[in-house]
């Protein structure tokens, strides 16, 4: 008894170590600390460049909008606000150009269940658009997301709509280089949207083929002579599955990597904004849907700064210089200009005129911007006074109708000064998601099977006394292992979940297909897995594993020799009523989901689903063999504990 108290206070300690060490190095991984003062500066020799002075100069600033999901079904006011937005905002921040960046219409049917592409909702869209006049006012690029390529089983398909009613009608990543008197500035599309677009939920995804890697490699490889280059697409980079050297390292040469697609994740993480390890900056950005979200981002000297705003809340605004230490980029900008400048720089946006812009610096105040031109104010000012550490710069703005705004961020002229993100925005951002449900589930799987055939062929140590809770449970596992009936109906359903098809239906109206873990095929196409993963963890969680564990206490109740209607008298109520409370919940969740695959991907899939409808006949059969079933080996079981709990 002393050794294997020994033996649990080794495995606790070593199990504590381990865990702290893989802590330490998830959070070594992650952290952006530091990570700036290694990154070799491109712009060195031209860091003195034009002076950032008091003059309209040097500089522009665009918008971005995502997830805007004009929906005929749902809230026609995120219609209405962004008819608004478009023929009263935009016009006052006067853009050079906008990016929408994906799920323009919202897809969904009105159970909010299925997935289908509406005209309708396409016509609303280039209906805004059109009505507004903001296709005369700026450039519009208006990409694809995956709500955009539900229910789509090729791009010749009559439901593309995005083809004849977004503004941009191009598929497939591009290269569209903004020209100015002061150089050219490089915006590239990655397009990751699926083709085929399953119906929802197995396009949350993108994915990034070989083919399309050497077209990023090669549109990247354009924008080498541009002044700055900017991506941007639909999904986050930890939602794309891609080929080697995968999409961050194609995207290396840029200052910014621009999405959406993550909705705020339902308010949990209202910022969402990293740094990529080769200094990219990745800045997902809330939804239209609803948020009302949307960001104005500028070049001011080659300097990259940008706000992101909801709308109607004025005055907006964005300061450039000094540009904010979070989110500067030294490999790809000439952060140094900063030291060199004159003037502070600050565009103020509002639909009323600017009364005053305050500036203060540390707590104290500088005085007061005067305008330039345009929406640019200056405000004179000595670099040489903030060379050292890390200072606040804080810019107060109030219009004609009374209304103020407060704008404040860290930044600091010394070199190798480097600002961390917040580790939650940088895991959601960085972790190639897919990869990790990937291993996760074929490491739960595997260790299923393991745990398995090691009770298998394990040898069962003689009972001897009382026992304490894991004691019994190593007894139910080998009773269970040791029957054959159950250990291959369990060894076949781990084996089986990894592998087998979970069921076959309309993935897309008019084509079957089949659904992996691995995986979906539809229309001689196979799209690799992703979300599979997690609905296959989840599937392990859920299902497989707590019925596993339902399995072995019912053999351990028959091995004291309980039946079934004998167990509900003589067990513990406290133990009893939760675990078939939980039954009925894990049976519900199961017959639920048989549910989902019906108004998803038809009835078909519902009653073609081994993974499903079928788990759930085979499960019951299996229940009510495990109390009715008796063979020689259950009853020396059932003397052995018998025993063992007389002694």
């Amino acid at each position: 008894m002393v050794a294997l108290r020994c033996r649990i206070t080794m495995l606790k300690l070593v199990g504590g170590l381990l865990l702290a060490g893989l802590l330490t190095h998830i959070l070594g991984w992650y952290s952006t600390i530091g990570s700036r003062a290694r990154l070799q500066r491109r712009h060195f020799v031209n860091d003195r460049g034009p002076v950032l002075g008091s003059e309209l100069s040097n500089l522009f600033w665009a918008v971005q909008v995502t997830d805007i999901h004009v929906s005929k079904f749902l809230d026609p006011l995120r219609v209405t606000e962004f008819e608004a937005f478009c023929m009263e905002s935009l016009p006052v921040i006067n853009p050079a150009l906008v990016l929408a960046t994906g799920d323009l219409t919202d897809a969904k049917t009105k159970d909010r269940l299925g997935s289908d592409q509406f005209e309708d909702e396409w016509k609303v869209y280039q209906s805004v658009l059109k009505k507004s006049g903001i296709l005369k006012r700026t450039k519009w690029i208006d990409i694809r997301g995956n709500h955009d390529s539900f229910n789509i089983p090729d791009l010749r398909s009559i439901k593309n709509f995005y083809r004849k009613y977004s503004a941009w009608q191009k598929e497939g990543s591009f290269h569209y280089v903004h020209d100015t008197p002061f150089g050219n500035y490089s915006f590239i599309c990655i397009d990751a949207t699926l083709t085929p677009g399953p119906k929802r939920p197995y396009n949350f995804f993108g994915i990034i083929d070989k083919e399309q890697m050497h077209t990023l490699s090669r549109l990247a490889m354009e924008s080498h002579y541009s002044n700055q280059t900017v991506w941007f697409g639909h999904y986050p980079t930890s939602t794309i599955v891609s080929v080697s050297p995968g999409v961050r390292a194609v995207m290396s040469s840029a200052v910014a990597y621009m999405c959406g697609h993550l909705h705020t994740l339902g308010g949990i993480a209202p910022v969402l904004h990293s740094q990529h390890k080769q200094g990219t900056l990745e800045l997902e950005l809330g939804d239209w849907m609803h948020n009302r979200r949307y960001r104005i981002f500028a070049f001011d000297h080659d300097l990259f700064s940008f706000v992101d705003l909801v709308y109607n809340d004025w005055p907006a605004i964005l300061i450039t210089n000094p540009k904010s230490a979070l989110y500067s980029n030294p490999a790809q900008e000439p952060t140094r200009r900063i030291l060199h400048s004159t003037h502070i720089r600050i565009l103020t946006f509002s639909t009323s005129p600017i009364t005053s812009v305050r500036v203060s610096i540390d707590g104290s105040e500088l005085g007061e911007a005067s305008l330039s031109s345009g929406p640019l104010y200056t405000l004179k000012w000595n670099p040489d006074n903030y060379q050292t550490g890390i200072h606040e710069i804080s810019v107060v703005v109030q219009d004609a109708d009374g209304r103020s705004q407060t704008r404040s961020h860290l930044f600091s002229l010394e070199d190798g000064i480097s600002l961390g993100f917040p580790l939650i925005p940088s895991l959601i951002l960085l972790t190639d998601h897919y990869i990790l449900a990937q291993v996760l589930f074929f490491l739960s799987v595997l260790s299923q099977i393991i745990l398995l055939i090691i009770f298998r062929y394990k040898r069962r140590p003689i009972l001897r006394g009382p026992q304490g809770f894991i004691a019994l449970t190593s007894f139910s596992m080998h009773v269970l292992s040791k029957t054959n009936l159950f250990f291959y109906s369990v060894l076949l359903l781990s084996i089986y979940t990894a592998v087998g098809p979970w069921f076959v239906g309309e993935i897309i109206d008019g084509h079957i297909g089949v659904c992996f873990a691995f995986g979906v095929i539809v229309g001689g196409n196979f799209v690799q897995g992703s979300l599979t993963y997690f609905v296959a963890i989840t599937q392990m969680v859920f299902f497989n594993v707590p019925m596993t564990a339902y399995l072995c206490w019912c053999l351990f109740l028959r091995c004291k020799g309980h039946g079934f209607c004998s167990h509900f008298r003589h067990s513990r109520k406290i133990v009893c009523l939760p675990v078939y409370l939980f039954v009925i919940l894990i049976f519900a969740w199961q017959m639920y989901s048989c549910i989902f695959l019906a108004m998803t991907y038809g009835t078909l899939a519902a009653f073609l689903s081994p993974m499903k409808l079928w788990l759930v006949v085979a499960t019951v059969a299996l229940g009510r063999k495990v109390w009715g079933f008796s063979t020689p080996q259950l009853r020396s079981y059932i003397g052995e504990l018998k025993n063992c709990q007389s002694s």
